[in-house]
């Protein structure tokens, strides 16, 4: 008899993130809901560093060619779940998350969505960042990968993926959506994700700077042009 196919695929780009992948499947599994999910960890790194630091056995391990946009839709192909969902492995979902997510795509309007953002600090200037990142994302509809996205996989497999670029692969794939008259769904509870690259380059520098990239893409730049300003290690 064949095995019950999943009803969600989270999908973990990652790249030398050594330290923090137990953390965060460890977490997928204390999620509400968590039996009927898969996990995929897809390491942009050739030596596969980060999926050897996996302790859990009941994980889904690829390797694929740098690039978070090659290693989600590597993650795709080899999903089984009706719904996937694109985490980054410093961000962690709201307890309910599975539950939001399945509610949220049983209106069949929505083919995509993501939650609103929310940064693991008690400075307040972050609560700024993310009232204002809540704004961004109801008015234009383009949330970030830092959102959680999740997608439709039929739907996702229709419009092929997200592309190929270094950095914006996540806005571009919700203009891509947008553009074609689809609908988006924001989810009013936060995901948390790490304040480890604010702290670590200055939260004025790092907000200005985003906001600088953001402008930029829109304005028609290529991605591959403004890579360098990002500095990612992906």
């Amino acid at each position: 008899m064949n095995a019950k196919a999943p009803s969600c695929s989270i999908i973990l780009p990652v790249l030398q993130e050594n330290s923090l992948i137990n953390g965060i499947i460890d977490h997928l599994h204390g999620l509400e809901n968590n039996k009927d999910t898969e996990i995929i960890v897809v390491d942009g790194d050739p030596k596969g560093t980060t999926l050897t630091a996996i302790a859990r056995d009941n994980v889904t391990k690829l390797r694929s060619p740098r690039g978070r946009g090659k290693q989600m839709n590597l993650g795709a192909r080899e999903a089984k779940g009706k719904i996937l969902l694109f985490l980054h492995a410093d961000t962690e979902l709201p307890s309910n998350a599975l539950r939001l997510i399945a509610a949220a795509m049983k209106d069949k309007r929505y083919v995509a969505g993501a939650f609103d953002l929310g940064i693991r600090s008690e400075r307040p200037v972050f609560r700024v960042i993310e009232s204002v990142s809540s704004l961004r994302s109801r008015l234009t509809r383009i949330p970030f990968g830092d959102q959680a996205i999740f997608v439709r996989k039929d739907y996702f497999d229709k419009i092929g993926g997200y592309e190929d670029i270094p950095i914006m692969e996540d806005v571009e794939i919700m203009k891509r959506i947008r553009k074609r008259g689809d609908k988006i769904v924001i989810v009013r509870q936060r995901v948390h994700t790490s304040s480890r690259r604010w702290e670590k380059e200055g939260i004025l520098r790092c907000t200005l700077r985003n906001w600088l990239l953001q402008v930029l893409y829109l304005l028609g730049v290529s991605p591959h042009r403004f890579y360098k300003l990002y500095g990612h290690k992906q």
